[in-house]
């Protein structure tokens, strides 16, 4: 599993290999099962996750009750909730495992230690911070912009696994629809693409 974390060092930074086997030596990778809460919405974070293997949902309680799902995390993405600027700490979202997790765990308490021993190591992350936080601004200005059945569509291009990975309830809140809606998209794009010539 940390081959994966081998390539994001070898890609990103000039560590030797004995470095790169010093820090996964200091790596803790944890297993959590299905249904696992990593972080509960009003709790303050204490760690971060790289995902080995598995699926974690980022997900809210809003003022009037409903569940709504922000993202989902699945292989070689990191989870981090960057609050730490805000007078109160606590997290805004609940993390569930929606799948047998393998996760990477970093104590946000001890990162600053671990920078110390390994400076590159803050430079690979903060350039893998930078990836990822320029995916999203792209996704999220185009998400906004598009109609249901073309999120559906720019998800089924971009994350074409997610879809059998996740409940549909959970998917269609990520969307911005409801279940129904979901469901007569997903059947009228089945049926064009059964079509000759599609």
């Amino acid at each position: 599993m940390k081959h994966r974390l081998l390539q994001y060092m070898t890609r990103l930074t000039s560590f030797s290999e004995e470095q790169q086997q010093a820090i996964l030596e200091e790596i803790l990778v944890e297993e959590y099962s299905k249904g696992a809460t990593l972080l509960r919405q009003g709790e303050v974070p204490g760690h971060c996750y790289f995902v080995l293997k598995g699926c974690v949902r980022q997900h809210s309680v809003d003022v009037t009750g409903r569940d709504i799902t922000s993202n989902f995390y699945t292989e070689e993405q990191a989870i981090a909730i960057f609050n730490a600027h805000k007078e109160d700490a606590s997290s805004e979202y609940s993390l569930t495992c929606l799948e047998d997790c393998v996760l990477v765990v970093g104590a946000l308490n001890t990162e600053r230690e671990m920078y110390a021993r390994h400076t590159q190591l803050e430079l690979m992350t903060r350039r893998m911070i930078e990836e990822n936080f320029g995916q999203v601004q792209a996704e999220f200005a185009a998400f906004i912009a598009a109609s249901p059945e073309d999120r559906l569509k720019a998800l089924l291009h971009r994350r074409p696994g997610l879809i059998s990975r996740v409940p549909q309830h959970q998917l269609a809140s990520y969307l911005g629809m409801t279940p129904e809606s979901l469901s007569r998209i997903k059947k009228r794009l089945e049926r064009e693409h059964a079509q000759p010539g599609l």
